[in-house]
């Protein structure tokens, strides 16, 4: 699905995706990866749900977002609760959603000037 929407210079925006890629400022990316307002990490080494653990939000926490947003693929996928309890000690909203739901959640919040961080699982 293509994007588009109007947003500030130096802005991380998800102009596409789909099941095998996702699409930043018109770079296509076929690997899991962490969005941020003004910082791309193309090396988040989450393959599929199985490996997100606390661990695997270490270098979003270095981001310092507001809210965290996990795009687990086709169909939404929960880890256990233990998996992501860091981010709830620290006062940080997650959520997990399909990669779709993921995508266009990043891209409103980004809109709103929100200090969001998405995670894009694609193995």
């Amino acid at each position: 699905m293509k994007l588009s929407e109007d947003f500030n210079a130096g802005t991380q925006v998800i102009n596409g995706y789909d099941e095998t890629s996702i699409t930043i400022n018109e770079h296509t990316f076929t690997h899991s990866l962490l969005v941020s307002n003004y910082r791309l990490i193309t090396d988040w080494p989450v393959k599929e749900m199985s490996d997100f653990c606390n661990q695997s939000l270490q270098p979003i926490f270095e981001l310092q977002p507001e809210v965290i947003i996990i795009g687990t693929g086709r169909n939404i996928q929960f880890p256990r609760p233990e998996h992501y309890s860091s981010a709830i000690n620290k006062g940080i909203g997650i959520e997990f959603m399909d990669t779709g739901a993921a995508c266009r959640t990043y891209n409103i919040l980004l809109s709103e000037n929100r200090k969001v961080v998405a995670g894009i699982i694609l193995g």
